[in-house]
Formats: C-alpha cells, sequence, structure tokens
C-alpha cells in the first residue's frame, strides 16, 4: 500500500534537515540590483539630474565651510527588494526658491512706531527745548520792563565848546536831596529837613571804566570851589541847584577835562529803598556819629544800618573833619552796598533780586542815551578790582559861597590827564 498502488500520488519529501548544532546556509539567491534608467542626450553628453536647491553652487558659496552633504541610504542586500524604493532613490528633488519677505507698508495716516528709548530720549529734548525758549523769553521781557521803567532825562547835552570822546568809559554819578514821591511821614522819617529850596546834590562820583584793567572812582567834594557856567564860581553842588543834571555834567566835564558818557541819579526815597531791600548794609565805624540833623546816633563798631540808617550815615559831616570824612563814609557805604547786592545770595535768589533791581530801575535817573544793560555793565565793573580816591585837595577857604574846598591845582591837572588819557593814577596823585 506504500508504494505498490501505481495510482497513488508520490508525496514531495522535505529537504532534509541540518544536523543539529550545524549552522544552517541562506538558500535564497543573492538578489540582484537593478540599475537606474540610463538617459542618453542626442548631443552626446552625459545626462546631469537636476541639482536640489540646497546643491546648487550658489548656495553652495553661502553654505561654505557646512558639512559635506551626507551620502544616500545604503542598499541593505538583506532588505526585500522594493523597485518603488529605488525609483524613488534615483529622483532628485526640485528647487523651491524661498518667497521675497515683503516689508509690510505702514497705513495711511499712521507713523512708524519707534523704540520707546528712542521716543523718550525726543520728547526729553523737545521739553529742554521749550524751557530754554520759555526762559530766555522771560529774561527779555524783564530786561524790556526794567528799560522801560528808566526815569530818562537830557542830562548829557551837546552845547558849543563840548569836549570830544575821550578814551575809555566814564560814568557821572549823583545822589541828591531830592524828596520826590515821599510822603510826610516818610521825610521826617528820613530827615530830609522839610522844603530847603533847590534840589541839591549831596554825593557827586566820577567812574571811569578803562579798555584794560581796574576801574577808577573818584569822590568829586560837593563844596569844591569850580567855574560854573554862566553862574561864575561857586560850590560844585550848586550847578545842581541851578541846572539840574545837564549843568551839572557840563561843569564836571569843564573842571575836569574829561568826556562824560552816562549818567546815574538816585533820590533820597531810592536810596533807602535799596538798602532795605537788601535787608540792611553791615558797616564799621571808627568812632561815634551823633547827628540828629541826619537822624542818626551811630555807636562806634561794627554794625547793620537800615535804609533811613544809611541815608543820614552818607550825608552827615558832625566829624572832625566834616566833608572829608562824609567822602570817605560815601565810599565806606558805596564798597558795601556794591558787595552786598552782586553777592551769591542775592543774585540767587529772585524773591530779592527782582524787588531790589525793579525798585531802584522806578527811582533812577538817567540819561536819554542810558539802558539797563548800561547800568549793569557798570555794576560789574564797580565788583572786581576798584581804585578809590577823591581828588587832590589843597586846602580850604572862606568865600562869598561860603566855606569852600580848594583843589591842588598842579596835581589836580595831571591827575584828570592821566584819566582823560586812560592812563592809570601814579601812587603820588591817589587820596585814600
Amino acid at each position: 500500500m506504500n508504494g505498490d498502488d501505481p495510482n497513488a500520488r508520490t508525496r514531495r519529501v522535505p529537504p532534509p534537515r541540518g544536523r543539529p548544532g550545524e549552522q544552517r546556509e541562506n538558500q535564497r539567491p543573492p538578489e540582484r540590483r537593478i540599475e537606474p534608467t540610463q538617459v542618453m542626450r542626442r548631443d552626446g553628453q552625459t545626462y546631469r539630474p537636476p541639482l536640489a536647491w540646497s546643491q546648487s553652487q550658489d548656495n553652495a558659496q553661502k553654505n561654505r565651510g557646512a558639512p559635506p552633504n551626507s551620502p544616500g541610504p545604503r542598499h541593505n542586500p538583506a532588505a526585500p527588494h522594493n523597485p518603488n524604493r529605488d525609483r524613488a532613490a534615483t529622483r532628485q528633488p526640485r528647487q523651491h526658491s524661498a518667497p521675497p519677505r515683503r516689508t509690510p507698508q505702514p497705513l495711511p495716516g499712521k507713523r512708524r512706531s519707534e523704540p520707546p528709548r528712542r521716543r523718550r530720549k525726543l520728547h526729553l529734548f523737545r521739553w529742554s527745548l521749550a524751557l530754554v525758549l520759555v526762559l530766555v523769553i522771560a529774561v527779555i521781557g524783564m530786561i524790556v520792563k526794567l528799560d522801560t521803567s528808566l526815569n530818562r532825562i537830557p542830562a548829557l547835552t551837546n552845547y558849543p565848546g563840548r569836549l570830544g570822546d575821550t578814551p575809555g568809559t566814564n560814568w557821572l554819578l549823583t545822589g541828591s536831596d531830592g524828596r520826590e514821591g515821599l510822603t510826610p511821614e516818610q521825610e521826617r522819617e528820613l530827615s530830609t529837613g522839610g522844603d530847603v529850596g533847590p534840589e541839591r546834590s549831596d554825593t557827586i562820583m566820577l567812574v571811569h571804566l578803562p579798555r584794560s584793567g581796574p576801574a577808577t572812582l573818584i569822590s568829586l567834594p560837593r563844596d569844591s570851589y569850580v567855574s560854573i557856567p554862566g553862574h561864575g564860581k561857586d560850590k560844585l553842588n550848586a550847578a545842581f541847584a541851578f541846572g539840574g543834571p545837564a549843568l551839572l555834567a557840563q561843569t564836571v566835564e569843564q573842571a575836569t577835562g574829561v568826556h562824560i558818557d552816562h549818567y546815574a541819579g538816585i533820590g533820597f526815597g531810592g536810596f533807602a529803598t535799596m538798602v532795605d531791600t537788601l535787608g540792611g548794609i553791615d558797616l564799621c565805624l571808627e568812632q561815634p556819629i551823633n547827628d540828629p540833623l541826619a537822624g542818626i546816633n551811630l555807636p562806634a563798631g561794627c554794625q547793620r544800618l537800615n535804609g533811613p540808617q544809611a541815608l543820614g550815615f552818607v550825608r552827615s559831616r558832625a566829624t572832625p573833619r566834616a566833608d572829608i570824612d562824609r567822602i570817605q563814609h560815601q565810599r565806606m557805604f558805596m564798597a558795601a552796598l556794591l558787595k552786598k547786592a552782586t553777592g551769591a545770595g542775592v543774585l540767587a535768589n529772585p524773591f530779592t533780586l527782582w524787588p531790589l533791581v525793579s525798585d531802584t530801575a522806578k527811582t533812577m535817573r538817567v540819561d536819554n542815551g542810558d539802558h539797563i544793560w548800561d547800568l549793569a555793565s557798570l555794576a560789574r565793573a564797580l565788583r572786581g578790582d576798584l581804585v578809590t580816591t577823591t581828588v587832590p585837595i589843597g586846602g580850604f577857604a572862606d568865600t562869598d559861597s561860603g566855606n569852600v574846598l580848594l583843589w591842588d591845582k598842579q596835581k589836580a591837572a595831571n591827575f584828570f590827564d592821566d584819566l582823560a588819557n586812560d592812563r592809570p593814577i601814579p601812587e603820588d596823585l591817589l587820596t585814600r
């Protein structure tokens, strides 16, 4: 039955298996790699497949220094054959150019936003510029207001035979006993003495500002015996009573030979107000002064004088040397006044500075051609190095005008000649 039946089908016998422990050999035939389709060109040149965008020459230069492209996937002979995979491996990726980046355009009516720091700096600059402009306009407005508040008079007039201009700048300063604007109570407080006739000048000073070097402050005694045009010889302050500042300036020019460029004068009221605005003036007296006519009784030593006391101090002649001591007191007061008025405590305090300059401007009389900036230049010059002196004195004499002061003719001539030619005054001509 197993081999005798001819119609029986033959059984396929499986191949014998290897022996136990024997390594089995792979009986599968090796796969055959299918080469990609070759492209033939009519011109006979070798066909080169298209390169990917990352493999192009331009991008290779941009990516210079980058590691070379990694080789394609290796064929694993043990993997089953996949024709589609081989065909896909031979394809090259298509080149795709990156789309251009579009810069967003600002919408109409809208401003492109700026960095916050830049905007902050721009705003700070604008505010600073606006503040500077406001300050400049305010300063200009104050200067114009002060300049228009000055009382201008024709003090320096052209007359026949007037001296020509001399080197340097010369100021004529006067302090008069004018009572204009004072109430009866204020006149009693300032001890003005009531109505004593025409206005006279108790203080007469000549200030010379050279082209270079310190300024010179010369005291001209009010009792100086000089020639007054149209009135003969008389005391110097009589010229103020006869013809006001104009005649006084003409008399000083003819007596000294010095051309006067500017004029400034102040009365009793303005003098006392200026001192009170500053809070008083500190002075040191070598001897006591008791003068009921001037309304003062001052002890010796250092003390602070208010407005009425300072006015009586520069007017009083109740001292051993009378008019000579008064000239010395006026120079002491002028130096103390300038020191305090131009000090940092006043200049840095607008609540003191503005009342001082505004009240002084209202009570000061200047020539028609003078301005507030001229007065500022004078104050700046007097604040620095200053030479103070008196005209050389020759003695005293009794005349029809009373007891008068005589100049030393020779020394006074040399003194004013040096001044008119803008030369420093020699030490032997200075009277300290």
